[in-house]
């Protein structure tokens, strides 16, 4: 694909979002096997450059089409219910262009929002296997001569296979926190397709390894953990997940209509002639139907509450003041609104992709329907983050007005 083919050429907001339906019914063909079969997408992220929707949350005035929160989590939705790899794939990628946007622009946030106005995607990771607590970094820079290399590994590189450029978290020469963006055809830099978890199978969420992987100068950014943007962009991040979720049960949903349409058949002892005027059916049907409704609306009312923040954010970088209470109090109020709703929506996909198997006997455990991988997919999805202590977090929030944990962006 050439880089005119790649470009996001200007395309207003109405036009991008238009071409999502199409988008989204290409890259659902064939989902399904290709979850059988363990094929990675490539296909799709060919699709997804091509129709510019990688700029979705580029502002205007940095010369994106200047989509809110609310449209990108429909954005994920529609490709989650089309194939929910594809989209949760893409999850680093929207996270990286929320830390762009909502900070003061500088030379390297303007340099990479260019690259995605090309084309570009962004994959990378973060996290390490055997380090003694989740989130610790061990990975360093080192000087060779005059080179700057990285060596070590990373795991959970969700999408990187898929991606022209990786964003890793490394410790610089000094010890200090630090991300690297390479581009990921880079000599030493190693993707490996090892995730083995039991959903989610084709997000290539598994190693990099590095090598002698050569870093240059003006690809180190130091970070800080702690800024609000950060924490803001959290809360993106956890309320992207459940975006997600809410394509899986939109395709619960889709999935259980078709089959009693075609292929479900009345139990014994129904009195109606044909499964979709048998009264249970129906009753679990509707209830499906307002399972994905009530997703829906929770994950709309949710990024409206993110799209606050975001703008507080970026009018504080325009004017050099993102400290200020107000902001801060936005930014805690999405955290807040972003568990609540993780926690509902967890209960309701996950009741859903089993209530789906309620619509029709035994023979809607045929693997050639390969409805498990609903539940396999949203239950990977949920354990991403524990549940039990966003609930705790939550409640002593309520209960004592602790904000510690919501404070430090780690859970949410």
């Amino acid at each position: 694909m050439n880089a005119v083919d790649r470009a996001f050429s200007g395309a207003p907001l109405r036009t991008l979002l238009e071409r999502l339906p199409a988008l989204a019914a290409s890259i659902a063909e064939g989902a399904s096997q290709r979850e059988r079969e363990g094929t990675l997408p490539f296909e799709a992220f060919a699709l997804l450059r091509a129709s510019g929707l990688g700029a979705l949350r580029i502002p205007t005035e940095r010369g994106g089409p200047g989509g809110s929160i609310e449209d990108l989590v429909q954005v994920v939705a529609t490709l989650a219910a089309a194939d929910s790899n594809v989209a949760h794939a893409l999850r680093t990628h929207y996270n990286a262009i929320e830390l762009w946007t909502s900070a003061p622009p500088n030379a390297d946030s303007d340099r990479q929002l260019a690259r995605v106005l090309e084309g570009a995607l962004f994959g990378g990771a973060f996290t390490e296997l055997g380090t003694p607590r989740s989130g610790t970094v061990t990975t360093a820079l080192e000087r060779q001569g005059d080179r700057i290399v990285l060596n070590g590994s990373k795991y959970y590189a969700t999408g990187t296979a898929f991606s022209d450029f990786a964003s890793i978290a490394v410790r610089d020469e000094e010890g200090r926190d630090a991300t690297v963006i390479v581009p990921t055809g880079r000599a030493g830099l190693h993707v490996k397709d090892d995730w083995d978890g039991m959903g989610q199978r084709l997000t290539a969420s598994g190693s990099l390894e590095f090598e002698d992987l050569e870093v240059r100068p003006d690809e180190i950014v130091l970070t800080s953990p702690r800024s609000l943007q950060r924490r803001h962009a959290s809360s993106l991040r956890q309320l992207y997940l459940v975006a997600v979720a809410a394509g899986i049960v939109r395709n619960v949903f889709s999935d259980a209509v078709h089959y009693v349409r075609h292929h479900a058949r009345p139990a014994a002892h129904s009195p109606a002639s044909a499964a979709a005027e048998d009264h249970f059916t129906q009753w679990v049907v509707g209830d499906l139907a307002a399972y994905t409704h009530a997703v829906d609306a929770l994950i709309a009312d949710n990024a409206r509450q993110l799209d606050r923040s975001a703008e507080a954010l970026r009018r504080g970088a325009a004017n050099g003041d993102v400290e200020e209470e107000g902001v801060q109090q936005l930014v805690l109020d999405g955290a807040l609104a972003t568990a609540k709703t993780q926690l509902a929506v967890s209960r309701i996909a996950l009741q859903a992709a089993e209530r789906l198997f309620e619509a029709g006997g035994a023979s809607a455990t045929s693997r050639r329907h390969n409805f498990d991988r609903h539940w396999r997919n949203l239950r990977t999805i949920f354990s991403h983050n524990p549940l039990l202590q966003k609930a705790r977090v939550v409640g002593d929030y309520h209960l004592n007005g602790t904000t510690k944990h919501l404070e430090e962006g780690k859970v949410f």
